[in-house]
Formats: C-alpha cells, sequence, structure tokens
C-alpha cells in the first residue's frame, strides 16, 4: 500500500498505531526496540495479522516526524529501502560533550 503523499487525514487505526508505538516504547527501556507486530497485536487482539503493513507504516511516518529509527541488524537503515524485518526504536539524543553515550555500555 502506498502512502497518502500529502494526504494529512489519517483514519484512526493509523493514529491507534502511531500512538501504540510510542507507547510501547516509552515503557521500554531507551535501547530497547520493538517490532511492528507488537502494535499491530495491541491495537487489532486477535485480529492483527492485517495490521501488520499499516504497522510498518505508522512507523515510517513517526520516522518521517524525527520520533523514531527504523533498524535491521542493529543499524538504522532507511525505512523506504528496508525489506524484510524491521525494529522500532526511540530516537536517541545526540551525546553532550562530557557525558558517556548511552550505546558505550
Amino acid at each position: 500500500m502506498a502512502r497518502s503523499g500529502g494526504n494529512d487525514q489519517q483514519n484512526p487505526v493509523e493514529g491507534q498505531l502511531e500512538a501504540k508505538i510510542l507507547e510501547l516504547l516509552a515503557a521500554r527501556a531507551a535501547t530497547s526496540t520493538i517490532c511492528p507486530s507488537d502494535a499491530a497485536r495491541a491495537v487489532g487482539g486477535d485480529e492483527w495479522r492485517h495490521l501488520m503493513e499499516p504497522a510498518r507504516e505508522a512507523a515510517r511516518r513517526l520516522v518521517d516526524a524525527g520520533q523514531v529509527h527504523i533498524t535491521q541488524g542493529g543499524s538504522v537503515v532507511d525505512p523506504a529501502t528496508a525489506k524484510g524485518p524491521i525494529r522500532i526504536r526511540k530516537v536517541r539524543p545526540p551525546a553532550t560533550p562530557g557525558q558517556p553515550s548511552s550505546s558505550s555500555t
């Protein structure tokens, strides 16, 4: 399914998926990731499978908004070209001088 390309209106499920992704990430450690299926299951219950692509699209919109990164194999990837399983993580703030980065552990 293609993105709406300028259509600012979302259907309610799209908004629910975006909110659920952010909620799930907020409940986890800063370095943790989630799978789009976590959000799809939380929103769709037993009928979650049809929400997998909408969940991936919700993650892409959150990347565009600067709220999350999409990763594969622990590395940030371009959501437009990512193929196969992805993970979603919070955007990590840049390390400030004199402060250890969260990736040093």
